[in-house]
């Protein structure tokens, strides 16, 4: 047994090492995807204008198996590349078209109006009000590298640079901004302590350090950041493998091939849960992961002196959910200490299952492997930096002064007597938690809905709706405008730009009040319009990794509480500060990292 289980080791590091040194060819389809920033126009009537950096006009192309998107200009639309030509659908904004002639038409009793740019009808006017038609347009590709675009329309020459997601490195403001906003959430931390006289500083300015550390060494490091780019291409690769099953079940059997409105979130997303579900099953099964907490657990344990249970409890947390690490420990949870069972529940609000680890990397990577890399490696950095983050949350909120025991022993029970069964509980859970998550997505989106339908009636007859729209980035009074602003003083606080900072407000409120799976769509909305910059779609992935949200404390008291029911007093009493703890620490994490962009 212990061969079989060699070999199949062997073949997984062997998969991640083949991921990595893989080199994906690109075809002129893939390169033209992306966002691209225009530079420079050369105009027909032979001037060259060069596009100030401060000026943002932007070509963002995205493609999927279901629809090809395209913004320019504002105007959003469908998109096609044939023969060196993009072809592209859209309903304009505004209209600019030269208007020619105007008809008018006599429909029943009222009357309507339609613009014409020749026979091409532009613009019509009824009763209804103002509809723009769907208007076509072509470019033609001159030239396309990984890092620049040129476009021909018109007569005049469009030259556009690619915009990547790519750290910047240090700098004195990033730095300076970093230190007060991790100054200020650890003062938040010592506000709401039940005991502040007996927090220990010196584990919280290691728990600090130990962050700053690792997001170095995995963001700065080409060695260590090699290693973590190999582990998320084979992270890529391996949940790329719930293709194979999702075709199997839903190909059309005349033509073997998916039918196109099947490509969706419920059937694209969500069976990355149940497959990865099943290899975590897998591999805490034969031990794997067991291993690996434990070797986390020793090294927090030693620097920053904590107990054994909350050692073990906290890297758990990095790798399973926040009811199933709480199993590594389960020997212990009777006697666990007031702040050990804080430090235990915070861990679960502050970090991620890695069965939702996969659906994080769709929403935001898309159908694109190398985004998907890209996102995979953060979501995976900000679970680890989470950690000790937790712990520094954890013991400022509800210090240690209580006997700890220093035993570092994990449980030993299984999930299954075989892998089989192992596989069969993981796809099982993996199916409950999907179903969970598509459920949660369906109840509090159309939550938001209610409350956005709502709120719009109010603003309108107060007015407000048009104040906003003057005045805001929103249209009208909404749940998303309330959250915006309730959150954006603190993200800027964290080190997000002013500009950015009431939509990734918007973001930190949708997790808390809703959840991560509400807010995770949200950020990918955000990325492929171009909404918010580079820097803040990386901070605001770290933010909204975790589950620190009003739901997860009910799931905690039912979760650990079934494990140890004479405790679920003490659950339900540390619930909210777990939920406040988890909060301050994946705003910490996110401003570490926002230190080293």
């Amino acid at each position: 047994m212990k061969t079989i289980k060699k070999g199949i080791l062997g073949l997984l590091v062997l998969l991640v090492t083949l991921s990595c040194t893989e080199e994906k060819k690109s075809s002129t389809f893939d390169l033209i995807q992306g966002k691209w920033k225009l530079s420079r126009v050369e105009w027909s009537t032979g001037t060259v204008d060069n596009v100030p950096q401060e000026n943002s006009y932007y070509f963002i192309l995205n493609s999927s198996k279901s629809a090809n998107n395209f913004i320019i200009d504002g105007n959003k639309g469908s998109w096609s590349f044939s023969d060196s030509i993009i072809f592209m659908n859209y309903m304009p904004n505004e209209v600019h078209s030269k208007v020619d002639s105007l008809v008018i038409l006599k429909n029943e009793n009222s009357y309507v109006a339609e613009f014409k740019s020749g026979d091409e009808k532009v613009l019509t006017i009824d009763e209804n009000g103002v509809h723009p038609e769907q208007l076509s347009t072509m470019m033609e590709l001159i030239l396309v590298t990984k890092n620049e675009l040129q476009l021909y329309s018109d007569g005049s020459l469009y030259i556009y640079s690619k915009e990547t997601i790519s750290s910047s490195g240090f700098s004195f403001i990033s730095i300076i901004r970093g230190a007060i906003g991790i100054l200020f959430f650890l003062f938040l931390g010592w506000v709401f302590s039940i005991d502040r006289k007996n927090i220990n500083w010196a584990l919280v300015g290691k728990g600090v350090g130990l962050q700053l550390f690792i997001a170095i060494m995995v963001l700065k490091f080409p060695i260590v950041e090699a290693i973590f780019d190999g582990i998320s291409y084979g992270f890529v690769k391996l949940i790329g493998f719930t293709d194979y099953g999702f075709t199997f079940l839903f190909k059309t059997i005349s033509t073997g091939e998916v039918e196109t409105p099947l490509m969706n979130f419920a059937f694209k997303i969500l069976p990355t849960i149940i497959f990865f579900s099943a290899l975590v099953s897998l591999f805490y099964y034969w031990g794997i992961i067991q291993k690996i907490v434990y070797a986390f657990a020793w090294l927090m344990k030693k620097f920053m002196k904590l107990s054994g249970a909350e050692s073990l409890a906290a890297a758990g947390n990095v790798f399973l959910g926040q009811t199933e690490a709480p199993l590594l420990v389960k020997p212990y949870l009777l006697k666990m200490t007031t702040s050990e069972m804080m430090c235990l529940m915070t861990g679960g609000m502050a970090t991620i299952a890695g069965g939702v680890l996969a659906a994080y990397v769709g929403f935001l990577g898309g159908d694109d492997p190398e985004q998907q890399a890209f996102f995979a490696k953060h979501l995976l950095t900000a679970s680890i930096i989470s950690a000790p983050a937790a712990i520094v949350a954890a013991k400022m909120l509800v210090p240690e002064n209580e006997k700890i025991n220093e035993d570092l022993s994990i449980n030993k029970e299984k999930i299954g007597t075989n892998a089989l069964e192992a596989i069969a509980n993981g796809t099982t859970d993996g199916l409950k938690l999907a179903i969970n998550v598509g459920a949660m997505l369906l109840v509090f989106i159309a939550i938001m809905a209610l409350c956005n339908g709502i709120l719009f009636q109010i603003g309108g007859w107060t007015n407000v709706n048009e104040l906003i729209a003057n005045h805001t980035p929103y249209d009208s009074l909404s749940f998303e405008f309330l959250l915006g602003y309730l959150g954006r003083p603190l993200v800027w606080i964290m080190g997000i730009s002013w500009e950015d900072s009431i939509y990734v407000g918007e973001l930190l409120g949708i997790k808390t009040v809703l959840n991560e799976f509400v807010a995770y769509p949200r950020l990918g909305e955000m990325k492929a319009s171009g909404l918010i910059s580079e820097r803040s779609v990386i901070m605001s992935t770290y933010l909204l990794c975790g589950f620190a949200n009003f739901a997860s404390i009910g799931i905690q008291i039912g979760g650990i509480g079934a494990l140890v029911p004479s405790r679920k007093g003490l659950l339900s009493k540390l619930g909210i500060r777990a939920l406040i703890g988890g909060t301050i620490a994946c705003i910490l994490t996110a401003t570490v990292i926002g230190m080293t962009l």
